[in-house]
């Protein structure tokens, strides 16, 4: 496997530097870290991204989290091992991850629910680092990042 060409954000390095800023500017109080990596390694699975899945099951690790959560994530839904907070982060990951697949982009509920576990600081850092994720995925995907390699 061989990526299609360098990675945008080296060809063109202020994007690097712009996505760096924010995602430091969306580490707020009240989002857990652990709840980032799961956000993270939700929207990579949705869109197919093996650099992003690969280093946030890898950062879920590091972090401590059992290999039952960090297998689990695809199919949160079906299993006992995420508090309501995260399940909240995770449906509304999905919801802005896939815009398009339904009349509502963001229903009402998973947005009450997800507002229910998360102040206003903490649901802007949970959406910036949802849409982060989604910008990360979608630049992997387009030029065919490969996982496990050094990007260039």
């Amino acid at each position: 496997m061989q990526a299609r060409m360098k990675h945008p954000v080296f060809v063109i390095p202020e994007a690097m530097q712009a996505m760096h800023a924010l995602g430091k500017a969306s580490a707020a109080d009240g989002l857990p870290e652990v709840t980032c990596y799961l956000v993270h390694l939700r929207a990579s699975q949705i869109n197919g991204c093996s650099v992003c899945v690969d280093m946030h099951a890898r950062e879920l690790k590091e972090a401590g989290e059992d290999d039952r959560r960090i297998f689990a994530v695809a199919a949160w839904r079906e299993t006992p091992w995420f508090t309501d907070a995260e399940r909240a982060a995770l449906a509304l990951t999905e919801e802005v991850t896939r815009l398009a697949d339904r009349p509502e982009a963001v229903s009402d509920a998973v947005w009450a629910e997800a507002a229910r576990h998360y102040d206003e600081k903490a649901m802007a850092a949970l959406l910036l680092q949802i849409a982060q994720i989604n910008v990360w995925n979608r630049l992997n995907a387009a030029v065919r990042q490969v996982a496990g390699q050094k990007w260039n």
